[in-house]
């Protein structure tokens, strides 16, 4: 698959980061581009072919690379990636496009925290209800959140050996969605964006795939990929 990967973004006056996989409107600015080619043959390179061209001065990448809730987690992020043979860059770049570092996030759909699991997938992987804490209220802590969307992202890699576009694209859509168009990227809008977004942001979070300097970082970001409705309202960080 060839997708024409650019990502744009602005900062509104209330510091809000909004980022988007299209030029919604005027104020959206161009801040990363490139062209995603997937290759099994390169998959050693991350995701194939997707040569990021970020712009390391703006404000809104400053935010990307130095969001406080990224550092917060990143602990998380690394053990659960080396307990599950993950790439902690992968993670990241999931972490920021499902919810934009925001632990708190509950979409319309009911997916919940860092990484928009759902308690369908929850209970699939052992997470069980109790007297204490419902599965939803389990998966708002961090810690549960991140290690099953490690374990998730594993088998799905698992069962599309190779074809690290199909596993992202599975993480959005479901597998049954990909197996459904005979292990392609199902032809919906927010699916396909998702994949490209990803590509981005994975590329990003390499080791060496981006460097910024320092400065006053927006407290909160919005991820709109077009073909979504709606996605988990960005919230404070305290």
């Amino acid at each position: 698959m060839s997708a024409h990967a650019d990502v744009y973004g602005y900062i509104d006056p209330e510091g809000i980061a909004h980022v988007s996989t299209e030029k919604l409107d005027d104020r959206y600015q161009l801040f990363m581009r490139g062209d995603a080619t997937f290759d099994s043959d390169k998959i050693a390179r991350g995701i194939p072919g997707v040569d990021a061209k970020p712009n390391l001065s703006s404000p809104l990448m400053r935010l990307m690379l130095q969001h406080p809730n990224l550092k917060k987690y990143e602990a998380m992020l690394d053990q659960s990636a080396k307990e599950f043979s993950v790439d902690p860059a992968l993670l990241k770049a999931i972490m920021a496009a499902e919810s934009g570092f925001n632990p708190a996030a509950v979409s319309p759909k009911g997916a919940i925290g860092l990484m928009q699991i759902m308690p369908e997938t929850a209970e699939r992987y052992g997470v069980q209800g109790d007297r204490r804490k419902t599965i939803q209220q389990k998966l708002t802590d961090p810690k549960i959140n991140i290690r099953l969307a490690a374990r998730y992202l594993r088998d799905l890699q698992v069962l599309f050996p190779k074809r690290l576009e199909l596993a992202i694209a599975s993480y959005n859509a479901g597998e049954g969605a990909v197996q459904k168009y005979n292990n392609q990227i199902p032809p919906y809008p927010e699916t396909r964006n998702y994949v490209q977004l990803v590509a981005q942001f994975y590329q990003l979070y390499q080791p060496g795939g981006g460097k910024a300097g320092t400065g006053d970082k927006p407290r909160r970001i919005e991820i709109i990929l077009p073909g979504r409705r709606s996605m988990p309202p960005p919230t404070s960080i305290e």
